[in-house]
């Protein structure tokens, strides 16, 4: 199973109580922190990368994931596409899908992330919930693995997973905001 966290874009409130955040047990961070100049968020990527083992991505910005050296990239909906990425760098690319035709039109991508799968905890989203039967759907459908985002808990992160996700994502998630414990995924 993936485990993908996102950064809660709160390193300029508390840089020290974010980097206390970032978790030891994931396979990759997204950091999504859009207030940060170019310049600003280069220097958090690097010191996020020399902090751990996962792979670190940038949100959105294919300048600050290639000028850091990070893993790779995060792209929004209507950003770039993955294939043209590829052409210009050796990069993880994750694209998020908020539509079914999103998960079949992702060439080059090498994880899509549907969401939000549930009503999203962290974050005030107008979007309605996919639900796990469109998760499911999207699983069977696309060529490219899928990491479930949105409301995922760890009531709910296994049934993303027998709904056919490869993992699963999110901010509070791994951040502990409403639980008094790790998540332990099997």
């Amino acid at each position: 199973m993936i485990r993908y966290q996102i950064t809660d874009g709160n390193f300029r409130n508390d840089p020290a109580a974010w980097f206390e955040r970032l978790r030891r047990d994931v396979d990759f961070i997204q950091v999504r922190e859009r207030d940060l100049t170019a310049r600003d968020l280069v220097e958090v990527v690097r010191a996020t990368m020399s902090r751990t083992e996962a792979r670190v991505l940038v949100n959105d910005r294919i300048d600050v994931a290639i000028a850091s050296g990070a893993a790779g990239v995060h792209l929004r909906d209507g950003s770039v596409s993955a294939a043209r990425v590829k052409q210009l760098a050796p990069l993880i690319v994750t694209v998020a899908c908020h539509r079914e035709e999103d998960c079949l039109k992702n060439e080059g991508a090498d994880y899509l992330l549907p969401a939000p799968v549930f009503s999203p905890i962290s974050k005030a989203d107008t979007r309605p919930p996919l639900g796990l039967e469109t998760l499911r759907r999207w699983a069977s459908l696309s060529p490219t693995p899928l990491i479930a985002l949105g409301g995922i808990t760890p009531e709910n992160a296994a049934a993303c997973m027998k709904a056919g996700a490869a993992g699963v994502a999110g901010i509070s998630l791994w951040a502990g905001y409403n639980r008094p414990a790790p998540l332990v995924l099997g």
